[in-house]
Order: C-alpha cells, then sequence, then structure tokens
C-alpha cells in the first residue's frame, strides 16, 4: 500500500496547487476585470456573487457526486466545468459583456466547488492512512499555487497582457492537470476507509444528506465559516482594497495579495506538527486571533508598508482553520464524504457569497472599511472552535493527541 500512498499524497499535492492558481489567475486580476466592464465596487460584489451561487448550488451535492463517481472523477469534473468557465469569461471580457462574463463565473464556481470537495475527501484519505496532520500541507499547495498565480498575475499586469490571454492559458493547464493527475489518487475503497474492510454502501448513501442534522458538523461549518470568510474577502479584495484605499497600481495590489497568500502558504507547510502537539482547538483561537488583528491593521494602516505587515498576520491566521475543519469533519471515515460536502458548503458559502457582499456595503463606506465587517464571523469561530476536537472513531484510523509522540 505505500507505493499507492506515496503517489497519492504527490497528486493530492499536484491537484490543491493546480486549485490555486487556476483560482488565483482570477481573484489577481479582479480589478483588471472591473476596470475592463467599467463596474464599481458594488458592481463588482454582483459579479462576485454569481460565481458564489455557482458554488453554494453545487456543493451540497459535491458529497453525493462523490460517494457515486469516486473523488478522482469528481476531481475531473470539476476541472472540466471550472476549464469550460475560465474559457467563457475569456470571451466575455474580450467582448467586453457583462452577461457572458457572469455566466462564465457561474460555470467556474460550480467546477471548483467540486474540484475543492473532491481534493479535500481525498487529502483526508491521505491524512487517515499516514496517521499523522498533512491536509494543512496540501491546502499549503493550494496558497503555494496561489502565490504563483498572483505573481503571474502582477507581471502580466504589469505587462498590460490581456486577461483574457491570461485565462486561455489557464483554462488548457486547468483542464490538462486535472484530467491526467487523479490517476494516481486512492483506490476508491481505500479513499473511503483505511482499515482491511470498506464502508457499508447502504449506510453510505443513507447517511449522505444526514450528515446535515448532526450539531457537532454544523458546528464545524460554523468553525470553518469564519476562517473561510476572511480568507475569501482576502482573496477577493485584497487587491482592490490596496488599489482604492491606498492608491496602488494594479500591480502593486497583486501583489500585496501575493504576500498575504505568502505568509498562508508559509504557515500552513508548518503547521502540521504544530496541530499535533497543541491540538487543533488551541491552533484555531490562536489562529483566528492573529487574522483579527491582521484584518484590523490592514484596514487601518496609513501606507502600503503597514498594510502589507497587516496582510502577513491576516493570512498567517486564516493558514489553518479550513484544513482543520475539513480533517475534523473527516474524522469518521465512513461519514467523511458526507461530513466534508456538508462543512464545505457552509465554509464555501462564506468564503464564495461574503466577499460580494462586502462589495456591496463597501459602496456606502469603501471596500477597506467594509472588510471589517469580517471579524464579527471571526469570533463567532473562535467561540464554537472546541468542536474541532480531535476524536476517535471505531476503526482506529484517527490519532487522539496526547502527550505520546505516534
Amino acid at each position: 500500500m505505500k507505493p499507492a500512498v506515496h503517489a497519492a499524497t504527490i497528486a493530492t499535492y499536484a491537484i490543491f496547487g493546480l486549485n490555486g492558481l487556476v483560482f488565483a489567475s482570477w481573484a489577481s486580476r479582479i480589478p483588471a476585470a472591473s476596470s475592463t466592464l467599467g463596474l464599481g465596487a458594488g458592481q463588482t460584489g454582483g459579479l462576485l456573487l454569481v460565481a458564489a451561487v455557482g458554488s453554494v448550488i453545487s456543493l451540497p451535492l459535491a458529497g453525493a457526486i462523490a460517494a457515486r463517481f469516486g473523488t478522482a472523477n469528481t476531481v475531473r469534473i470539476g476541472g472540466t466545468v471550472a476549464a469550460a468557465g475560465a474559457s467563457a469569461v475569456a470571451l466575455g471580457l474580450a467582448l467586453v459583456s457583462v452577461p457572458v462574463v457572469a455566466a462564465g463565473l457561474f460555470l467556474f464556481g460550480c467546477g471548483i466547488a467540486l474540484w475543492d470537495v473532491g481534493q479535500n475527501i481525498e487529502g483526508a484519505a491521505v491524512e487517515r492512512l499516514l496517521n499523522r496532520t498533512i491536509l494543512p500541507r496540501f491546502h499549503a499547495a493550494f496558497s503555494g499555487g496561489a502565490f504563483v498565480g498572483a505573481l503571474v498575475g502582477a507581471g502580466l499586469s504589469a505587462l498590460e497582457v490581456s486577461f483574457s490571454a491570461h485565462l486561455v492559458v489557464v483554462t488548457v493547464l486547468s483542464l490538462t492537470v486535472s484530467l491526467w493527475v487523479p490517476r494516481s489518487f486512492l483506490p476508491e475503497r481505500a479513499s473511503s476507509d483505511s482499515s482491511s474492510s470498506g464502508p457499508e454502501p447502504d449506510r453510505d448513501r443513507a447517511g449522505r444528506f444526514g450528515a446535515w442534522g448532526e450539531s457537532r458538523t454544523l458546528l464545524l461549518g460554523l468553525v470553518v465559516l469564519g476562517a473561510a470568510l476572511t480568507e475569501g474577502a482576502a482573496n477577493d479584495w485584497v487587491a482592490k482594497a490596496s488599489v482604492d484605499g491606498l492608491g496602488t497600481t494594479e500591480s502593486t495590489g497583486a501583489i500585496m495579495f501575493a504576500v498575504f497568500v505568502a505568509a498562508m502558504t508559509l504557515v500552513r507547510f508548518v503547521g502540521g506538527p504544530v496541530i499535533d502537539r497543541f491540538g487543533r482547538v488551541r491552533v484555531l483561537q490562536a489562529s483566528l486571533g492573529s487574522s483579527l488583528v491582521g484584518l484590523v491593521l490592514f484596514v487601518t494602516a496609513p501606507n502600503a508598508l503597514l498594510a502589507a505587515a497587516g496582510a502577513v498576520l491576516w493570512g498567517a491566521g486564516a493558514a489553518l482553520g479550513f484544513p482543520m475543519g475539513m480533517s475534523a469533519a473527516a474524522d469518521d471515515p465512513e461519514r467523511a464524504a458526507a461530513r466534508v460536502s456538508v462543512v464545505s458548503t457552509v465554509g464555501y458559502t462564506a468564503f464564495l457569497a461574503g466577499p460580494p457582499l462586502l462589495g456591496f456595503l463597501g459602496d456606502l463606506v469603501g471596500i477597506r472599511s467594509a472588510l471589517l465587517a469580517v471579524g464579527v464571523a471571526v469570533l463567532a469561530s473562535f467561540l464554537v472552535a472546541p468542536a474541532a476536537r480531535e476524536r476517535s472513531t471505531s476503526t482506529g484510523a484517527i490519532r487522539v493527541v496526547t502527550d505520546e509522540k505516534s
């Protein structure tokens, strides 16, 4: 089994990284899209909301799709739909057509959502078989991909390369890698259960949507909600808030986004051993506190240098909440698909629908000031963080954090 787990680990890193690159290719150049289409903050928020609607529609179905077709095919379907959406966005920008861009973003949101649930289920399965915390490193691969995507976006913006041409290249890359890499994922039976016996099919089918009635699963969704909203708000608005609030260039705004992503990537890469040592709850609470401090500093900073310092704290604090929520939801391998789907739905509703609403608020108070609203969700997540405490299962596949080294 070891060679298969090794191959699946590498494939999962690759698929997370590509997902981040594809997402950042859009997020880092939102100011360029707004400028091309002649949109203000509120109108841009409305456009982003279309992508959020696509994701919110897809997420509740993702668990059932993964259980029916497998995690590899879920990623393939998501990558294909996301590529189609990016192509439509490129066409809409070339035509300067808001409706076409909106249609493309709807498909893009649907695809990214399916892709994300599939990769998180696979990552949690690999984590169980390795018996150590590794999901944050997979999310570090996402952040690393996003960092590369942000730097590419900044460079292309500085070179005045059209966003449409940029998206065409991203489409080809997304389609190629998302179809090919999942061949190395774990066999479906192994990805559902790390013990010698597989899951009970009838029980699994019955529980796909029953997880919505589980109080712990819903609390985990609330934990992830705050972490996802603070990350999503940064992804969508750090670049534009820098341009609008600090008067920076579009290229500098993209670099500010890259700074946020770099901090998040680093903490995700080193966070696994910290979680194993101190437990999810303590690390979650420390992360949420750092995120809140960084957010306030970014919003109130009088210059780009201090704002960048805030972005570092913000990114570091946003790093571990989402992967810890996914790990907690997947504690029981037999119910992992259903619970990850629920937690992803709640979290991604905030991640994708929250930032557009911030855009509407930004029309009233400015986008930098509007970002302070994220702090309310962060405080709520802090209060329910104990729901993410490690739990053992009947399969013995999940490690409970103790003073002993595993």
